[in-house]
């Protein structure tokens, strides 16, 4: 509701209608081609996105504890479109294009919430954005912060989408393939947009960019995000085929928290003085 308000569509019944009917349609295709080749069920990801408001960064450069938005509202916000999207027979909860960490944390509550409530339980998905090459979310982060900061949900796929190409993002998505114990995904634009906002990179073409992502084991899934039409899925499906998806790695079981970078901590029983961590500043916002 929150993002609808731009085109006065936010009224509870009209968020409800539009991601409800929008789940249904991704649903009935599903089933239809699931018919069509049993062996290959395919299932709908309800996408969650991270509306246009941000909860840790102030819209107002005079202001910097200024927010236009609350985490409440935020929650009330996703717990609208987690029902109705549930109500129109998704088989996945998709958080995605995450650019600030906070706003995430508040869809995974709501989800939790929900699950709570409402006594089910479905696979959660979680997806961050790097908005340049700093590798870093709008709000800062690290895509290993990131991880520590959202781990807790324990969803069964973490990955990036958008902001990037494939060959940019490459990078960050080895990153989170040796530091996450769950799936990793990956779906990048068609390359950067051109100076009109289109995407010029062809199926063919991005299929040679996302090449290196199975070459090198480093995901489980792929797919395309802004640029993407048929005959890009189409390219990434004929690739993958011939490859192993990611094994999970067993990551050492550590305290692991996060501010704008992670902070993985490894204490020393036999200097135990030395390794001694002091905490001594406020819990931040976006970390854990």
């Amino acid at each position: 509701s929150i993002a609808q308000a731009d085109y006065e569509l936010q009224a509870e019944e009209e968020v409800y209608l539009i991601n409800k009917k929008a789940a249904e349609i991704a649903k009935e295709c599903c089933k239809k081609f699931t018919a069509k080749d049993p062996s290959k069920p395919r299932f709908v990801c309800g996408a969650i996105g991270p509306t246009n408001r941000t909860l840790s960064v102030s819209p107002s450069v005079e202001n910097p504890a200024f927010r236009n938005v609350t985490f409440d509202e935020v929650v009330a916000a996703y717990t609208v479109q987690i029902d109705s999207l549930v109500a129109g027979g998704v088989d996945v909860l998709l958080v995605e294009t995450i650019f600030d960490t906070l706003n995430a944390k508040a869809a995974l509550y709501a989800i939790e919430q929900y699950f709570a409530t409402k006594g089910v339980r479905f696979p959660v998905f979680v997806s961050g954005t790097i908005v340049d090459n700093s590798g870093r979310t709008l709000s800062g982060q690290t895509n290993e912060a990131f991880w520590n900061s959202v781990q807790h949900a324990k969803p069964l796929a973490i990955g990036l989408n958008c902001a990037l190409g494939a060959s940019d993002m490459i990078g960050y998505i080895e990153n989170l393939s040796n530091c996450c114990d769950c799936y990793v995904f990956a779906y990048p634009n068609a390359g950067l947009p051109n100076c009109m906002g289109g995407y010029d990179q062809t199926g063919k073409e991005m299929k040679e960019e996302v090449r290196p992502f199975v070459e090198r084991g480093l995901v489980n899934m792929l797919g395309g995000c802004c640029g993407t039409w048929f005959d890009h899925i189409e390219e990434i499906a004929d690739l993958v085929k011939d490859y192993e998806p990611r094994k999970p790695p067993t990551v050492e079981g550590l305290m692991r928290l996060s501010g704008l970078e992670p902070l993985n901590y490894t204490p020393d029983e036999k200097n135990m003085r030395g390794t001694f961590l002091n905490v001594g500043e406020r819990c931040n916002v976006a970390g854990s």
